[in-house]
């Protein structure tokens, strides 16, 4: 069974970021170091503040979409 996390990051201005993966530890890495381009390099995006697991893609996705709005 595939595990699906819906995850909210922040940097020290408090910036948030939204996302879904299916590694939470190995996402959290990459934001850490910044190894990915864009928004969360950009803003330094770096803590985890809070996820949510689930066993479905389309309900992480889902919920990704109702958090963002």
């Amino acid at each position: 069974m595939h595990q699906y996390y819906v995850h909210i990051m922040t940097n020290n201005s408090r910036t948030l970021y939204t996302g879904v993966t299916n590694n939470l530890e190995r996402r959290v890495f990459e934001h850490k170091y910044f190894l990915i381009e864009g928004f969360t390099k950009r803003y330094k995006i770096a803590r985890l503040v809070y996820f949510e697991e689930t066993n479905d893609i389309l309900t992480a996705i889902e919920r990704e979409k109702q958090i963002k709005g």
